[in-house]
């Protein structure tokens, strides 16, 4: 056994719990501070005299240690030797800054305690699967799987469909079968049937993705709407003689982040457009048999002067997109010859035929 001191919110029971570590008991280690803003996932440290880093010291098995050792090469966090109240320990603690605004235990609590128990819990799942190097390239994913998963603990109303909550599943087993930027989780359950029974064990393959804000561009007064094209796996993995889409603006909403927010964002680095305001068409899963994949749609209210085909997207997502400016009545022609030939195009352009003459007169 060694002795640790765990602050900020590895000090917190519920990632001390998912860590394995016993509750220990409260310390202190001095002439130091946690630094960071609420949008920070982790905070830093930087020394201040006169300052004291609350924590607890805990004692830990070789296996939580090497847990923690793993965590700290996938997340930048450092174990390192110091006295706390007189005693020789090992200090999990992050990077040290210059300085900062006092991080907040509460506030970050609220926004991120859930999310990062999620993501913690799904790192040390791929802990002697993949290495510190890979996982840290795909932190960004693995913040927002976990997100999503939060957000979906919300629900929707069930007044019509079956009240039997999640809880009421037998999970029996549940493995990764595939790691990637993406993951496939394959499961054996057992879940209620209508008739009462438990269902006989049953084998299911998930695709793990993360939610995505949609949104279309339309500008009332000019009476045109942005359409974005580029090269899609799905189409090209059916085969499809012609793998790009047009599609509206989309984007994965990122950890902490507002789907609108993602759909503002997107909408700029996409297509350079700034967003007047923003209507929501729906919230809804897009392919509930094999993924958990949950679409938020929305239709953005803007100005499209004339322009041309531009091309946009992140050379650091490897983004290639073109843009399409056209005409309502053009964009209503593609549903007829079926060149709108994707949900969330499709639900929009269907949208914004019910919506038009409201958008239009108040516009």
């Amino acid at each position: 056994m060694i002795e640790l001191f765990l602050c900020g919110p590895w000090a917190r029971s519920s990632l001390m719990n998912r860590l394995g570590m016993d509750a220990g008991r409260d310390a202190g280690l001095t002439d130091m501070r946690l630094v960071g803003s609420e949008d920070s996932i982790f905070p830093f440290y930087t020394k201040r005299r006169g300052d004291k880093i609350s924590g607890r010291i805990v004692n830990a098995d070789d296996e939580a240690l090497a847990r923690l050792r793993f965590l700290s090469d996938v997340l930048d966090w450092q174990m390192t030797p110091c006295q706390v109240e007189g005693r020789a320990v090992q200090a999990f603690l992050p990077p040290e800054v210059a300085g900062g605004d006092l991080w907040r235990a509460d506030a970050w609590a609220t926004a991120w305690e859930d999310i990062v128990t999620l993501a913690v819990g799904e790192i040390l799942g791929h802990r002697g699967r993949l290495s510190a190097a890979e996982l840290r390239g795909r932190l960004h994913m693995v913040y927002s799987r976990a997100s999503a998963r939060v957000a979906a603990d919300r629900g929707v109303p069930a007044n019509l469909r079956s009240a039997t909550t999640i809880d009421k599943v037998e999970c029996l087993t549940c493995e990764t079968s595939h790691a990637g930027f993406f993951l496939t989780r394959a499961y054996e359950l057992r879940h209620p049937g209508f008739d009462g029974a438990m269902s006989p064990r049953l084998r299911r393959e998930v695709f793990v993705a993360t939610d995505a804000a949609i949104i279309l561009p339309y500008d009332p007064l000019r009476d045109r709407v942005l359409l974005v094209e580029q090269f899609r796996m799905g189409p090209y993995g059916r085969g499809d003689v012609r793998p790009w889409m047009l599609e509206p603006v989309a984007g994965r909403v990122d950890a902490g982040e507002d789907p609108v927010e993602t759909a503002q964002r997107e909408c700029l680095e996409e297509a350079g457009v700034n967003l007047q305001s923003v209507e929501h068409i729906s919230s809804h899963y897009c392919t509930p048999g094999c993924s958990t994949e949950y679409f938020h749609l929305f239709l953005g209210l803007c100005e499209l002067p004339d322009m041309e085909n531009r091309l946009g997207g992140l050379d650091s997502e490897d983004e290639d997109i073109r843009t399409h400016v056209i005409p309502y009545d053009d964009a209503m022609r593609l549903l007829q010859t079926g060149e709108a030939d994707n949900g969330p195009l499709v639900l929009s352009l269907l949208w914004l035929q019910r919506e038009r003459a409201r958008l239009r007169a108040s516009a």
